[in-house]
């Protein structure tokens, strides 16, 4: 057994030197990866984005959750005190640009 991996080894280097660019050898056996390092270098960026993208839309989710849980404990505090007050943006243009401004109206 103690001979037979190295030879599986440079059997695997010997035939197929030209093609194989990597070559793991693990508790799962031995495998060849017959990619080239560009080829490889493209999934490992495909994933990353993959990655990236799963994680901004996570963001993007527990932002709008946060939002909505302010929401409904303003509702909340509103409707015990009686009134009811909504949120008025109002967007005006200046030298230096656009300005919005928000203020509380309450009826």
């Amino acid at each position: 057994m103690k001979r037979l991996i190295p030879a599986l080894v440079a059997t695997l280097l010997v035939s197929g030197g030209a093609y194989a660019q990597s070559i793991n050898i693990g508790p799962g056996g031995i495998s060849v990866d017959p990619r080239t390092p560009h080829q490889r270098a493209v999934d490992r960026d495909i994933r990353r984005e993959d990655r990236m993208r799963e994680r901004d839309s996570w963001e993007r989710r527990r932002e709008i959750e946060r939002r909505r849980e302010w929401e409904r404990r303003r509702a909340y505090r509103d409707d015990r005190r009686g009134e009811r007050c909504r949120t008025v943006t109002t967007t005006e243009e200046t030298r230096r640009g656009l300005v919005k401004r928000t203020t509380r109206v309450c009826d």
